[in-house]
C-alpha cells in the first residue's frame, strides 16, 4: 500500500558529509511525521531525528548541530543531512512514516511505516 525507499548511504571518512534520502510511494493521502532510526550492531534502536508536519524536528542529542531533517511533501520525501560524521555514527538507518492513505480513516491515528534501511559507515 505504502513503500518507504531510503537512499544515500555509503562508507565516509571521519569529519565527512552524507545525505540519506526517503521516498514514499503508494496510495498516499497525507503524512504526519516522519522520522530517522538506526541501529548498530548489538545495540538498541535509537530515534535519531523527526520533523513533523509543519516542520518541527527534533534530535538526538547527540546529533544536534550536525544532522539536520527536513522534508518535501510534494515529493513525499524526507531528508537527513549529516555532517561532521563520526565513526560512532556507523549504522543502519531506517525512516518511519506516518501516513494516511486514501483508505484511512481520517478520524483514527495514521499507520506507520519503514524503509529496509541503509548501511551509513564512518571510519576513522
Amino acid at each position: 500500500q505504502v513503500q518507504l525507499v531510503e537512499s544515500g548511504g555509503g562508507l565516509v571518512q571521519a569529519g565527512g558529509s552524507l545525505k540519506l534520502t526517503c521516498q514514499a510511494s503508494g496510495a498516499i493521502s497525507a503524512i504526519k511525521t516522519m522520522a530517522w532510526y538506526r541501529q548498530a550492531p548489538g545495540k538498541q534502536r535509537d530515534l535519531v531525528a523527526t520533523i513533523t508536519s509543519v516542520g518541527r524536528a527534533d534530535y538526538l542529542d547527540s546529533v544536534k548541530g550536525r544532522f539536520t531533517i527536513s522534508r518535501d511533501d510534494a515529493k513525499n520525501t524526507v531528508y537527513l543531512q549529516m555532517n561532521s560524521l563520526k565513526p560512532e555514527d556507523t549504522a543502519v538507518y531506517s525512516c518511519k512514516a506516518a501516513v494516511w492513505t486514501y483508505h484511512s480513516d481520517f478520524a483514527g491515528p495514521p499507520d506507520e511505516y519503514w524503509g529496509q534501511g541503509t548501511q551509513v559507515t564512518v571510519s576513522s
